[in-house]
């Protein structure tokens, strides 16, 4: 299983593929230097990325938010 390695910024690239039988991790895409995660919620009202930041926060045990990415695949994520 991959895990997330977070930068000394503290800014990570994540392609999200929301609607997933489950929360995992899939890969590491280094072409484009950003994780891809699946989530099981839909793309609807905010619940993917919510239960997204959830699921990352959960896995790396650190608070983080969205910066950029609220209604696209292409997301930043922040740890603090």
């Amino acid at each position: 299983m991959t895990k997330i390695l977070i930068p000394e910024k503290g800014i990570v690239k994540i392609i999200a593929k929301p609607n997933s039988p489950k929360n995992e991790i899939i890969s590491y895409d280094s072409a484009r230097e950003a994780y891809k995660i699946a989530v099981a919620a839909p793309p609807d009202k905010d619940k993917a990325n919510k239960m997204l930041l959830k699921f990352i926060s959960k896995e790396t045990g650190r608070k983080c938010e969205l910066m950029s990415g609220f209604s696209s695949r292409n997301k930043l994520v922040k740890f603090f």
